[in-house]
């Protein structure tokens, strides 16, 4: 399709419907094979601080594949590269099925979903306007928070009732998936490699790092996309430690349903910034990311469910209206630099390296003996303070600049 096309075509396209839908499958399903490996895990006794190693097997995949994950998804049509990573993501969770090593069959997850992330997003710059994108980003991210709310809530209610039960709903949801993959329309390739050796793409890889970090937009929006989703994942596993000491309840179910208040938040967030802001005033986003850390801190005295569920709420509202400016601006300011693929690989680099460090912080802590209600306080007044930073960097280089 031409830019022309693209430019006078509804947003509401074949292939961007095609895209929303695997995308909402493929994200219920990982959401919810979380929920059945770490039930898997409780169900064989591992100690609570090897809880959070497990999502460190899926995020490492993504650390160590940001060089060659970007390349491969410029060099080949990106709805192909969607399909070839659910079908890796379908392999993992089929061996997590058959009773296979947890640790690496997450892992193996992980793969698909490091090759599958640039396609995703990537995608969008082809198949919409620059107009549009900040619209078509909220549809992606509206799609994602909603599978998130969907899968999480299922991962906890199918694990109560059969860890096995969930896993096998989880493999079918990745077939679905793939078949979805089938109907995106197959598109030239954005930025084929001159290469396919090792030393080059490592050397384009290097290259498209620093021709990212050297631009004060992109670096401001990594930033912060950086400590959203390091925060998020984190937060994840907080509450599947905080609930059973703060509101005395054991299940898989309740940490799940208080992530899917979160996911309910960031759909309402992801709407409103698609509506009042655009690329030209995403800085307009930075005071809701202070507010996401004192909601955490308000959590952390916090011992009645309703008030819980509450502050998950504004938590994600407040994520969603702070992340979905700042990831369109590091797409838009990516694709006219690097390539989309390119560009939201080195992001994944900095976002999983985020969460690889907060992760294993809070393994550390929770090694340590750290009370989890001290641990979630702290966690969230460390984060308002990067938030506040963040924002007072920008203001001053906007200064600078003016």
């Amino acid at each position: 399709m031409s830019n022309i096309e693209r430019g006078t075509a509804s947003l509401w396209t074949r292939g961007m419907m095609a895209v929303l839908v695997a995308q909402f499958l493929s994200a219920m399903a990982d959401n919810a094979l979380l929920f059945g490996a770490l039930a898997l895990l409780r169900s064989e006794h591992y100690a609570d601080w090897v809880t959070p190693v497990l999502q460190e097997f899926f995020v490492g995949a993504y650390i160590i594949l940001a060089p060659f994950a970007g390349p491969f998804a410029d060099a080949l049509p990106k709805g192909r590269v969607m399909l070839i990573s659910n079908g890796l993501k379908l392999a993992g969770s089929l061996a997590m099925c058959i009773g296979l090593n947890p640790f690496v069959a997450y892992g193996v997850v992980g793969i698909g979903a490091a090759a599958y992330s640039p396609a995703k997003y990537g995608i969008l710059s082809e198949l919409v306007t620059a107009e549009q994108l900040v619209k078509a980003n909220g549809l992606i991210e509206a799609s994602t928070i909603a599978a998130i709310l969907v899968g999480v809530i299922a991962g906890g209610f199918l694990a109560d009732w059969s860890i096995s039960g969930a896993l096998i709903v989880v493999t079918a949801c990745y077939g679905a998936a793939a078949v979805a993959n089938l109907l995106i329309p197959r598109l030239p390739p954005a930025h084929p490699l001159d290469s396919v050796s090792l030393s080059n793409v490592l050397k384009e890889f290097g290259h498209a790092v620093q021709a990212l970090v050297r631009n004060p937009e992109v670096r401001f929006s990594m930033t912060g996309t950086s400590l959203f989703w390091g925060t998020g994942s984190t937060l994840r596993l907080i509450l599947i430690a905080w609930v059973p000491i703060a509101l005395g309840n054991v299940t898989n179910s309740l940490p799940a349903e208080l992530n899917g208040m979160t996911a309910i938040g960031i759909v309402v967030g992801a709407a409103l910034a698609g509506k009042l802001i655009t690329l030209d005033k995403a800085d307009r986003a930075l005071p809701a990311g202070v507010l996401i850390g004192l909601a955490v801190c308000l959590l952390a005295g916090t011992t009645s469910l309703p008030v819980a569920l509450v502050v998950m709420v504004i938590i994600g509202a407040c994520g969603g209206f702070f992340v979905v400016p700042l990831n369109a601006l590091v797409q838009e300011r990516g694709h006219a630099t690097i390539g989309a693929g390119h560009s939201v690989a080195v992001q994944n680099l900095a976002e999983y390296s985020s969460m690889l460090v907060m992760i294993g912080l809070y393994s550390l802590a929770v090694r340590a003996g750290m009370p989890i209600t001290t641990l979630v306080a702290i966690f969230g007044g460390l984060l308002s303070m990067a938030m506040g930073a963040l924002w007072i960097y920008r203001w001053r280089g906007e200064r600078c600049r003016a």
